[in-house]
Order: structure tokens, then C-alpha cells, then sequence
């Protein structure tokens, strides 16, 4: 059971620590940081929601559905751009080689964005995934 007090402040807190970790996904290429941070931050930002309140208002908010489909969209991005430097010749994930009309420096850039995106997404939806049946497991 837990007070007004934790839900107000979990409720105040979590658009900053989703912000922050978004934050870290952008700036992944160019600070310290990535998908693999960022994404954790945000999955801790869903976990803190569900031990505020409960498992099944957390369900509602990102029921199993849309969590699978975040947790492969995520995959499938990161592995999508690998095949596709793979199709114009090159090696798995190496960027520049993707026939785009930019500079091969700003095709790097873009693709390690764009992975550090996919690994965001991906490892945000596994973290409150594993919480959550984790959770439901512990509660039955």
C-alpha cells in the first residue's frame, strides 16, 4: 500500500526521468551514454510507476501488447540497418557504406543515431517487461 506522498512524487518525477533518458539516447553518439543507458532509465521510469501504484495500472499505461511490439520494433530496427549494410556490400553495421545522398560522415552519424534509438527502445520495453511478469509471477 502506498501513500498519496510516493504516488504525487513518483507521478511528478517520472516525465524527468523519461526526459533524461531520451536525453541519454540522443547523446549516446557523441557523450557518454546510449541506447543501452538511456534505454534503462526510461524501463526504471516504468518500474517506478508500477511500484507506485500498482501492477495493473502500470499494465493499462503499457499493457503486454504494446510492450512486445516496442521490444521488436527495437530488434528489428537494430538488425534491419545491419542487413541493409550487409545488401549494399559492406559488413554488419558498418555505415557508411548505406547509398545515401550525405556525406559517408553524416550517414555514420545518422545510423548510429538511428541505433542507438532502436537499442533505446528495445531495452526499455525488455526492462519494464521483465519487471512487470516478474511481478505478476511474485503476486499470484
Amino acid at each position: 500500500m502506498t501513500t498519496i506522498v510516493i504516488k504525487t512524487i513518483a507521478r511528478v518525477l517520472v516525465p524527468f526521468l523519461q526526459l533524461f533518458g531520451f536525453y541519454i539516447i540522443v547523446h549516446g553518439p557523441v557523450s557518454p551514454g546510449g541506447g543501452f543507458q538511456g534505454g534503462v532509465i526510461v524501463g526504471a521510469s516504468m518500474i517506478l510507476l508500477a511500484l507506485s501504484y500498482d501492477l495493473s495500472s502500470a499494465e493499462d499505461r503499457a499493457s503486454h501488447k504494446v510492450r512486445i511490439i516496442m521490444d521488436s520494433t527495437g530488434a528489428l530496427l537494430f538488425a534491419g540497418i545491419g542487413l541493409l549494410c550487409l545488401l549494399v556490400g559492406g559488413v554488419f553495421l558498418e555505415y557508411g557504406i548505406i547509398p545515401l545522398p550525405m556525406a559517408p560522415a553524416e550517414v555514420r552519424g545518422l545510423m548510429i543515431l538511428l541505433v542507438g534509438v532502436a537499442i533505446g527502445i528495445h531495452i526499455m520495453a525488455l526492462a519494464a517487461s521483465l519487471f512487470l511478469h516478474l511481478a505478476e509471477e511474485h503476486d499470484t
